[in-house]
């Protein structure tokens, strides 16, 4: 039996998929209602260690999809419960159940960026622009704090997967698919002028059940860098649409983090705070050399991503 949280977000819901096609048992803890056959669901919150234990109770292992992401989200301390305090939690739910891995969800934004003839690794540190971000400083801390927890407890298996821009089905609110929506059939598209590293979410979520039997420490799950008129000139292609893609030059998203953080200081909250524009400037490069050696990764066109993205969110079928 496998203890999954964040079963209903992108990510989870996918990986709670490919658990479910391998025969693996589930058991599921959210705050609302996951209809889904062969799933044991358990109302409950994930900050709450009472039910953290019942839930893990009998559980040989723990993956965590759950996490803190808007954007709109003000300062570090928003974001600490979830990204940095339930994963210091687990490791205590964990040792005290006698369960001996857990899977950890961390971000790519927890390590600079490379270059295109030297992209990173994982021990590349934390660097320039995430170093910034509410987001990812909360996510590097709960690292951290497994990291150390792991080095002194060697009978728990930890590893911290750290993936980059994902798409694909699943994907019920839009999370990072409003990538794909905000574009879709739109005659005229302005875009910044940076690059995302990005994958198919069923490659990350493939590799985080096959880190259930194999792997330790830290693993990025990258995909193919892009630029966004790259981007943007592949989903067009795919949804078989014509459109002019403009990169906006770099003052200009960078004028529109000073409009954010003037709204920041009026008490209004939105997703263009500086540190957020700067991210959309910066070239994603990474290599996920060692997630292929140890944990089976596999990447997907991104081709297919987008078609999985739009065939679910829309109800269409999109042309092969």
């Amino acid at each position: 039996m496998v203890l999954l949280l964040g079963a209903t977000g992108l990510l989870g819901r996918n990986v709670l998929q490919i658990l479910l096609e391998r025969g693996i048992a589930v058991r599921a803890l959210v705050r609302s209602s996951l209809d889904v056959p062969g799933v044991e669901v358990i109302r409950g919150s994930i900050l709450s260690k009472d039910d953290l234990l019942a839930a893990a109770h009998g559980c040989k292992a723990i993956i965590n999809c759950a996490g803190t992401t808007d954007m709109k989200l003000p300062s570090v301390e928003d974001f600490l419960p979830v990204n940095r305090d339930l994963p210091a939690m687990l490791c205590e739910v964990a040792t005290r159940e006698g369960i001996g891995v857990l899977v950890h969800t961390s971000t790519a934004n927890t390590i600079v960026c490379g270059t295109c003839e030297h992209p990173s690794d994982e021990s590349a540190p934390f660097g320039p622009p995430y170093d910034k971000s509410p987001y990812a400083i909360s996510k590097k801390a709960g690292e951290d704090a497994l990291l150390e927890y792991a080095s002194g407890h060697p009978g728990l298996r930890i590893v911290i997967v750290n993936p980059g821009f994902m798409l694909g089905a699943y994907d019920s609110k839009p999370s990072s698919g409003q990538m794909v929506v905000l574009g879709w059939k739109m005659p005229l598209l302005f875009v910044t002028s940076g690059a995302k590293s990005i994958l198919h979410v069923r490659d990350a979520a493939g590799a985080i059940v096959n880190a259930l039997e194999q792997g330790s420490g830290r693993y990025l799950l990258t995909g193919e860098c892009m630029s966004m008129k790259e981007y943007y000139k592949l989903q067009a292609a795919v949804g078989g649409y014509k459109q002019l893609c403009v990169a906006l030059p770099d003052w200009t998203a960078e004028f529109l983090g000073v409009i954010g953080a003037a709204l920041k200081f009026l008490g209004i909250k939105n997703d263009i705070y500086p540190h957020n524009v700067r991210q959309l400037e910066y070239e994603e490069w990474y290599t996920c050399a060692r997630a292929r050696r140890d944990l089976g990764y596999t990447l997907t066109p991104v081709e297919t991503a987008i078609r999985d993205f739009v065939e679910w969110h829309y109800g269409v079928e999109v042309k092969r």
